[in-house]
């Protein structure tokens, strides 16, 4: 819950524009503003101040106990104009909040951390239990310090600029070791205990059994993702609580699911008890990972409780990036995230080109040249492969004559995959002409590279005969000059000469143009592969200098009138209200 206290009324307008963009996320805490802190401190775990900054200092200040529980503390100004991380920058989510709170109040979020005002993933941010060095490993990072990543278990992280070898190290492992001196030592959640038991089974039994196997096999609890077992034991106390004692969740299977997996110590007492000659091993091994700990017994008389640790490898993931049509401001802030958070990005050259400034120091960047669609598909999924969070991006949406399909066309359910979608040329296209999409349309591309035209050309056909607003991609060449004219013969004999063409040039780009022609006029040689082409439907008009497809509303249907929605619905015999036909001619999205 994120506590949000003011105590002006331009403070009270601000935090309640905040309380209505979240109102299942934040309290108001009214009355004296000294009691709200106190209380919202208390009770919180982020709070928002619309107070001076020197106030909420004094305010907080004896409230402060350690940096690891204390909530983060954001303040905004009272003009509304900066949302200051004050106090818990990583640990609390204050600077990802001071970040969000700028976004719905337009306030210029103000982060100091170090590590964020450079643009690096601080230590303690990763989503992993992190012990050991994390201020002299973090200033070595920030002062260009050459730092080791030993990596003794594949995990996809953000990207960090670390080195082969180096004075300080970070060290990725589910190992119970100490971190050595200038070393961090990051705990991924790569082990799964599998947990069988005697109803009954004492949970300091349950428990003991898998701390004693841990401790002895050398690995540490910090990594434990979680603990299995099967159907019939998801309410057995003994592992209920165990599970409850270490901090991680509990997930069963089915009794007929583990006893298909192949585990090197079956036995006949499960497969009577709960249908499964295996219930430990075959836990920990269902979804695959390397057995460390074969069966263990505890060692009270006699035994009730059983258990077996795997590690399973870090699945990579695969995040498919849509960028826009070129604009900066047309990047989404879903696709920021994830290029930041990758620490592989692959893509086209001029593509990396436009958004090099966004990722983190530390990034890998695989790029390659027009026509390595496929070899770039197959890289980003290898990396992935790998344990490496990667970023595949693309023009426009990546799912549109992008990098999507090839990319998913060579991945398996190996790794984990994201697609992020973007603003199409045909969206910023349709923005530039004006309504032209209005109603029903379709995209066709002209490049008969990987096309045979024969296709394309029965694509054309049937969208002319459907009465569809087309717009063409990739419509012209150099060397491919006579495609686009054929397409617009096609679209010739199903429309009138006047029908309106637009046609835009780089669109959201510096160099952008854009014109209104005819489907008669229009002169193929002025277009390229830069260009999007976008032909009418019989309905599509130009208005006031704009294309506009007309959407088809009941009270659209008199163009001479222009009749209102209120004016349709009083003259109507229907006795619909104007909301009513409004509603019912528009598509639910």
């Amino acid at each position: 819950m994120i506590g949000l206290i003011s105590a002006t009324a331009a403070g009270a307008a601000a935090r309640d524009r905040l309380a209505a963009a979240w109102p299942d996320r934040t309290r108001v805490y009214e009355g004296p503003v000294g009691d709200a802190v106190r209380s919202a401190f208390a009770e919180c775990e982020r709070l928002v101040c619309f107070l001076a900054t020197g106030a909420v200092v004094r305010l907080v200040a004896p409230l402060l106990d350690d940096k690891r529980t204390d909530p983060g503390v954001v303040c905004v100004d009272e003009g509304g104009r900066f949302a200051v991380s004050l106090v818990g920058g990583h640990g609390g989510g204050a600077n990802e909040l001071a970040r969000a709170v700028g976004e719905v109040l337009g306030a210029e979020p103000v982060v100091t951390t170090a590590t964020d005002a450079v643009g690096l993933a601080g230590l303690d941010t990763l989503g992993l239990p992190v012990e050991g060095d994390v201020a002299g490993v973090s200033r070595a990072l920030l002062d260009g310090e050459p730092v080791a990543l030993r990596a003794e278990v594949a995990w996809p992280l953000p990207p960090l600029p670390v080195a082969a070898e180096g004075g300080h190290g970070i060290r990725v492992t589910d190992r119970a070791v100490e971190p050595a001196e200038g070393e961090v030592v990051l705990r991924p959640p790569s082990l799964v205990v599998g947990v069988g038991a005697s109803r009954g089974a004492p949970v300091d039994e349950v428990l003991g059994l898998v701390e004693a196997v841990l401790r002895e096999a050398g690995l540490s609890a910090a990594s434990v993702a979680e603990l299995a077992t099967v159907d019939a034991k998801a309410d057995e106390p003994g592992i209920v609580g165990a599970a409850a004692r270490l901090g991680v969740p509990l997930v069963t299977y089915p009794a007929d699911e583990l006893a298909g997996v192949e585990v090197p110590n079956p036995s006949d007492a499960p497969l009577a008890a709960v249908g499964t000659p295996s219930v430990a091993e075959a836990a920990a091994l269902v979804r695959g990972g390397e057995l460390l700990v074969p069966k263990r017994k505890s060692a009270a008389v006699p035994a009730m409780a059983t258990c077996a640790v795997v590690r399973r490898p870090g699945r990579g993931r695969l995040a498919v990036v849509g960028l826009g049509p070129g604009a900066r401001d047309l990047v989404t802030p879903r696709a920021r995230a994830e290029l930041r958070r990758a620490s592989v990005l692959v893509g086209l050259d001029q593509y990396v080109d436009q958004i090099r400034d966004l990722l983190r120091p530390g990034t890998r960047v695989l790029e390659s040249g027009l026509g390595a669609e496929e070899e770039r598909a197959r890289t980003a999924v290898e990396e992935a492969r790998r344990g490496h969070a990667v970023a595949l991006i693309g023009s426009g949406d990546a799912g549109v004559y992008a990098m999507a399909s090839p990319a998913l066309a060579e991945a398996s359910d190996d790794i984990d995959v994201v697609g992020v979608p973007g603003v199409t040329a045909a969206l910023a296209a349709g923005a530039i002409l004006g309504a032209p999409l209005g109603h029903d349309h379709v995209s066709i591309s002209l490049s008969d590279l990987h096309t045979p035209w024969e296709v394309i050309e029965r694509r054309v056909r049937a969208a002319a005969e459907a009465d569809l607003v087309v717009t063409f991609y990739n419509p012209r060449s150099r060397g491919r000059d006579w495609q686009l004219p054929k397409a617009l013969a096609i679209l010739a004999e199903h429309r009138e000469p006047s029908t309106p063409v637009g046609v835009v040039r780089n669109a959201s780009r510096a160099d952008e143009s854009s014109r209104l022609s005819t489907l008669a006029a229009l002169d193929p040689a002025t277009v390229d592969m830069m260009t999007v082409v976008t032909v009418g439907n019989t309905a599509t008009r130009e208005i006031s200098g704009r294309m506009v497809t007309p959407r088809g509303y009941r009270w659209q249907e008199d163009p001479a009138t222009r009749r209102s929605p209120a004016a349709a619905s009083r003259t109507s015999g229907s006795g619909a209200s104007a909301s009513e036909t409004f509603e019912t001619s528009e598509e639910t999205l």
